[in-house]
């Protein structure tokens, strides 16, 4: 899964599924030779050895020096300097693919806001990588009995790497088994139940099944019927139903999240968590006492806390899902709970197409006078917009029947197609389509946008009035993001030759997609259903200088590496129109990299002293809920839960200008968006 590729000044190590590439500069050429995955103390999906002193690593990446048996010797701070005497060490650095070294001497490591630096005064060294990417392991059956449903939902919990605190770390939750719906229940007999001692009883019926999986999951909990919602570990147990079931399981999930991430310090990870400082003299428990615990006694002391002692301190959640309480709409909980989604059911407000329209109407006539609509005005009635229960996660994804509004429309295709794209360890591949000549400003835009990081390997491509059988045979092309910029109408895309009906493709490989134009929603469902895993569309009819403005920015957001769901909540505020797009398929796909780990948005506002800064973190679909972000403000060392808000933090201009200069984050300052300190008035 996970390949080395010899460049010219030292190793890429490559991950061709995730299209991830983190280099490793050793100051010339290496020929690197294959050696045993078992030579590291952490699993690697690849190893080789090479004769390299010094290697140099950009961006910012947590790093952690240990002894071969895995126990911490030391850990690489920003601006830190370590020289450690000769033994077995093994290294390990989380980039955009997980890394390790081991070798057999001294080491000397320094750090600063852009790179890490390392010297090793020994005869080899060995590189070890592993992949983000996930695969389940098996799928099971379950058939319309409820019963049957919560049985086989008790084996999510059989992808768990461990029952130990570490759990709460995105990389050692793995991915669930799969759901399908047949005849009769099927268990596959390689999986299995960990054996955790946590029961979580619930009424026998689909609802329930589905609020309760992600719980289930993450506690290696066995799933039994009842009359009410209980959780029972040890001799103890906790009511799940006050005041209501849904409540009741979100507050368990993500008090027993949180507090293993407090605990989780004493272990092989022991970095300065805010949230630990923060909530420590709140708690009247031993938390490194907890650490070696089994599973269910760290469980009773967790809940025995009341939830609104701590409720502060919960990351943002990554992830609320939103699916029909039946047996097909259980298929969706095995992609959705190895991120601890909060799972409700698809229930929702139905939204006119005039009372949608209404909601932006404003936006929309005040655009400036003279702007043309891509397309004739037609209504959305056939969509069946659906207004989702709010909720303060960075996502919503709606499985239900019918159009949501300010969610994802997911679907199990855009999933499964994740799962089943080929590996591809070439260029970034992003085309950039213009079928309309009069929208050539966007085109210029956006292609200035794409590939500008000159680290990653880009093929950006412009083409311009297609036909209909050369945007067919791009859509059948292994293209990892396609911006189109045109008119689409109920015929489909407009092409020089008439138009292409993206109901009628059976298959594309497009990966990603944002379709600039008008009412694009079924053209790009139809490719998520024909192999995409998700994209940007359109409810509504779009005026081009609002289409410019998000096409504009949305192209910069990806080229750092957002997600598709947060670069368009960003983005859609920089436009009248911003309002009618959406994203369909998964949404937190990213089209590449970013190589802190993590997308950031700065948020600045005017202080009495200088100014204070407040950062938005989002996590890509490889990291999720446990990720940490050490944001390095000022002297500032602590890592903070991701996703969610970090800060504030107060700073003088100096101070402000260094951090800003130091990154390639966006910048928001009163309602405006900036994309380097030179231009803000600082």
């Amino acid at each position: 899964m996970v390949t080395f590729e010899p460049c010219d000044d030292g190793l890429d190590i490559v991950d061709p599924i995730e299209r991830r590439r983190y280099r490793l500069r050793t100051g010339g050429p290496v020929a690197p030779s294959e050696i045993d995955e078992a030579a590291f103390y952490f699993p690697v999906d690849a190893a080789v050895a090479v004769n390299a002193a010094t290697v140099r690593v950009a961006g910012i990446a947590d790093a952690y020096v240990r002894r071969e048996d895995g126990g911490m010797v030391a850990a690489l701070r920003p601006g830190a300097e370590i020289e450690l005497p000769a033994d077995s060490y093994e290294l390990e650095l989380n980039g955009p693919v997980k890394c390790y070294f081991r070798v057999e001497g001294a080491v000397a490591a320094s750090a600063d806001g852009d790179r890490i630096a390392f010297s090793f005064d020994a005869d080899e060294l060995l590189v070890g990588a592993r992949s983000y990417h996930q695969r389940p392991a098996a799928t099971m059956t379950i058939t319309s009995d409820p019963a049957d449903a919560l049985r086989a939902l008790s084996y999510l919990g059989s992808a768990l790497k461990t029952t130990s605190p570490e759990r709460s770390y995105p990389t050692l939750r793995g991915h669930p088994p799969t759901v399908e719906v047949g005849a009769t229940l099927s268990i596959p007999d390689g999986l299995s139940t960990p054996d955790t001692g946590v029961e979580i009883e619930v009424p026998p019926t689909h609802r329930a099944a589905a609020i309760a999986a992600p719980l289930a999951f993450y506690l290696g909990a066995e799933l039994v019927p009842g009359e009410s919602g209980r959780l029972r570990c040890v001799d103890r147990e906790f009511a799940l139903d006050e005041p209501d079931l849904q409540t009741g399981v979100e507050r368990a999930l993500k008090q027993s999240f949180l507090f293993d991430c407090l605990v989780r310090t004493e272990g092989y990870y022991r970095v300065d968590l805010h949230e630990r400082a923060a909530l420590a003299p709140r708690l009247d428990l031993d938390l490194a006492a907890l650490y070696d615990r089994p599973l269910a006694d760290r469980l009773g002391a967790y809940l025995s806390v009341p939830f609104e002692t701590v409720a502060d301190h919960v990351p943002r959640w990554n992830l609320a899902a939103y699916v029909d309480a039946s047996p097909t709409g259980l298929e969706a909980l095995p992609f959705v709970v190895g991120d601890l989604a909060i799972v409700r059911p698809a229930t929702g407000e139905r939204v006119s197409p005039a009372a949608f329209r209404e909601g932006v109407l404003d936006d929309f006539m005040g655009a400036t006078r003279g702007d043309r609509v891509r397309g004739p005005d037609r209504d959305a009635g056939a969509l069946g917009l659906i207004r989702p229960p709010e909720t303060d996660a960075v996502e919503s994804a709606w499985f239900g029947d019918g159009t949501p509004i300010g969610a994802t429309k997911a679907t199990l295709a855009a999933f499964r197609n994740k799962l089943d794209r080929r590996p591809d360890a070439g260029d970034i591949e992003i085309a950039v389509v213009g079928n309309d000549r009069e929208m050539r400003a966007e085109n210029d835009a956006v292609r200035a946008a794409y590939g500008s990081r000159t680290e990653l390997p880009f093929d950006v491509t412009v083409r311009r009035d297609l036909t209909t059988g050369e945007l067919r045979g791009l859509l059948g092309q292994d293209v990892d993001f396609l911006h189109y910029i045109g008119h689409v109408d109920d015929r489909g895309f407009e092409c020089a030759d008439g138009y292409l009906d993206a109901t009628d493709i059976d298959s594309v490989g497009v990966g990603a997609f944002l379709l600039n134009a008008c009412r694009t929603y079924e053209q790009g469902m139809a490719l998520v259903e024909a192999g995409s895993v998700g994209g940007v569309v359109t409810l509504n009819d779009v005026v081009d200088s609002g289409a410019l403005r998000v096409g504009k920015t949305m192209a910069r957001l990806l080229d750092l590496g957002f997600p598709l769901r947060a670069a368009i909540e960003i983005a859609r505020t920089e436009s009248v129109v911003g309002g009618h797009y959406t994203v369909v398929g998964d949404g937190r796909a990213a089209v590449v990299q970013e190589d802190d780990g993590l997308s950031m948005l700065c948020r600045i506002a005017d202080a009495d002293d200088g100014y204070e800064l407040t950062i938005d973190a989002f996590v890509p679909r490889e990291r999720g809920m446990g990720t940490m972000a050490r944001p390095m403000v000022g002297g500032a060392k602590r890592h903070y839960l991701a996703p969610g808000v970090i800060g504030q933090f107060q700073l003088s201009r100096e101070e402000l200008r260094e951090y800003l200069d130091q990154h390639r984050y966006p910048i928001k300052k009163d309602r405006c968006l900036y994309w380097q300190s030179s231009s803000l008035d600082l």
